[in-house]
């Protein structure tokens, strides 16, 4: 049977869903203001950077989340976060949902800089080699390999392979070669995650798992469950993931991080307390 919701007798702004829409509101209105104002970008600061770049912190897993790349993607979120989260706050509780809200958005980013790690660790051996066998070939084959990202760089990559070809025992010219590669490395490694749809993806999957059968009006049109919209929103994750294209800028992997750790951190609470289900 179909699962209806009414919100009558729910609060439809309890105070953790409250508080995370304002908290990631001022933090987008912070990130604009700051690069505004004092040229300080609190991305670099705060997003999440990958282990191995200078750029790290340690407080990157928990402040990544709170920062947006642009207002779409601060107002979908949020959106996405009082939709699905209002009621899963009403029914376990402000405490439990805020924990659970914390564990998926670091889980999200643990498993984001696994798969990172993972992606660019043939970049790093890539780069290791070079610099222990410098010299024009293995140059010309790491940037055939790995191009670089603007046309501006590219003419200058040109110009000093012009420069080179003409000299190719220059020293100086080796050690230009070698912090080329270096900062390729670093280039790849600086890009950070922000955002707090980890968290939101954990939040989906318990309202698929905890209300299965509750019917979601996708486009305010069209009825479909809560489980199928979870399954069909996880399987376009992994998709995008496998396929790896980074134009569309996206963390698929993080996606799927808050629905692992939120699925995992569901069963444990139900193992823990047999009665925690919550279906309406």
């Amino acid at each position: 049977m179909s699962q209806q919701y009414s919100p009558s007798g729910f609060n439809l702004l309890p105070p953790v869903v409250k508080n995370l829409l304002i908290i990631n509101g001022l933090f987008y209105l912070a990130t604009v203001s700051f690069e505004t104002a004092f040229g300080i970008d609190l991305v670099n600061l705060m997003g999440l950077h990958f282990f191995e770049s200078d750029l790290f912190r340690p407080y990157q897993f928990v402040s990544y989340m709170f920062l947006h790349g642009s207002i779409s993607h601060v107002v979908w979120n949020m959106f996405a976060l009082w939709m699905f989260g209002y009621l899963l706050e009403n029914v376990w509780g402000s405490k439990r949902f805020l924990t659970y809200y914390m564990i998926t958005g670091i889980g999200a980013a643990i498993i984001q800089s696994f798969v990172t790690w993972y992606a660019f660790a043939p970049v790093q051996v890539a780069v290791q080699e070079y610099q222990q066998h410098a010299g024009i070939q293995n140059f010309v084959a790491f940037v055939n390999a790995y191009p670089p990202h603007t046309q501006q760089l590219f003419d200058d990559l040109k110009i000093f392979l012009t420069k080179w070809n003409a000299s190719p025992l220059n020293e100086e010219n080796i050690m230009m070669s070698k912090d080329y590669i270096t900062q390729v490395w670093q280039d790849h490694i600086s890009t950070p995650t922000v955002g707090a749809s980890g968290a939101v993806y954990g939040i989906l999957l318990a309202f698929g798992m905890m209300f299965p059968n509750m019917l979601i009006y996708v486009y305010f049109l069209f009825p479909i469950k809560a489980k199928w919209i979870v399954i069909i929103y996880g399987a376009l994750e992994l998709y995008s993931g496998i396929s790896n294209n980074p134009s569309d800028n996206v963390a698929h992997f993080a996606h799927l991080g808050g629905m692992i750790f939120g699925f995992f951190l569901i069963l444990y609470w139900r193992k823990k307390q047999p009665g925690f289900h919550g279906e309406l």
